[in-house]
């Protein structure tokens, strides 16, 4: 059975959406079967892997049926999946996604209908997929309850930032009272995945201490990301992954051993 994983903070800008493509793709990499699921109407990741595809030379890639579209006509999300790469798959979002919130208050008559709807729709998906991805904004909302209910694990994404790690606390006193004490999930937290904004600077170091403080020294991952501007040139260009290049070897490089740590935390 395939594991459903979120990458998740309340605040934005914190690398969320890069950090699921690059894990992901780096997980297809290493032979795992890997889908990715945008919940974001603002589609941050199928631009991403769209670009992606369009570097390797597949041309200009249309979205056929959004995910809003797939969910309005009960179309199985397998079958609008794009491939990326061959053990990679994206579920593309688009705008129409504003609307989700609407659907799910005009067709479930409770809130536990709501929130447990998305995961009737992917959890068969466990079965074709090793690792499913849900890339969601970092918001508080309804849409964003059916992800995290749907989740097996969640990532906290702890950019060294004091706003940062204030948006961690908040999102995981949130998923305790909200997602499992109210609604009955059985997710979990997988641990809490560090983004330096610079190796070694004091603030890094300062607010690292306080979330081992915080959350204990074996819920922090031991591989941490430290930003690079090849990661945020990727955001604009698509994934390029070209094994002469020294950036992009140090980036995957980095994407891998996440990819590696999350298999191993959960036991596999």
């Amino acid at each position: 059975m395939g594991k459903i994983l979120s990458f998740l903070n309340f605040k934005g800008g914190v690398g969320k959406t890069s950090t699921t493509a690059l894990v992901s793709y780096n997980m297809a990499k290493m032979g795992k079967k890997v889908l990715v699921i945008d919940l974001d109407p603002q589609a941050n990741i199928t631009s991403l892997f769209l670009k992606t595809l369009n570097n390797d030379g597949a041309g200009v890639v249309t979205i056929e049926t959004s995910l809003m579209s797939a969910i309005n006509n009960n179309v199985d999300l397998k079958d609008i999946a794009i491939k990326i790469n061959d053990n990679l798959e994206l579920v593309p979002n688009a705008v129409d996604f504003s609307f989700y919130n609407r659907f799910l208050d005009h067709n479930f008559d409770t809130e536990e209908q709501r929130v447990s709807f998305l995961k009737t729709k992917i959890d068969s998906l466990k079965d074709t997929y090793d690792y499913i991805f849900l890339d969601v904004p970092p918001t508080i909302s309804l849409p964003n309850d059916t992800a995290f209910y749907a989740c097996d694990q969640i990532i906290v994404v702890l950019q060294t930032q004091e706003r940062s790690l204030s948006g961690a606390e908040v999102l995981l006193e949130y998923l305790q009272n909200t997602v499992i004490n109210e609604f009955g999930s059985s997710m979990d937290v997988l641990g809490i995945l560090p983004v330096l904004t610079k190796r070694n600077a004091s603030v890094d170091t300062e607010i690292l201490n306080a979330a081992i403080e915080e959350f204990g020294e074996e819920n922090i991952f031991e591989h941490k990301i430290t930003t690079m501007e090849r990661i945020k040139r990727m955001d604009l260009t698509g994934i390029s992954d070209n094994p002469s290049d020294a950036w992009d070897k140090k980036v995957h490089q980095a994407f891998t051993d996440v990819a590696s740590e999350i298999i191993e935390r959960l036991g596999e």
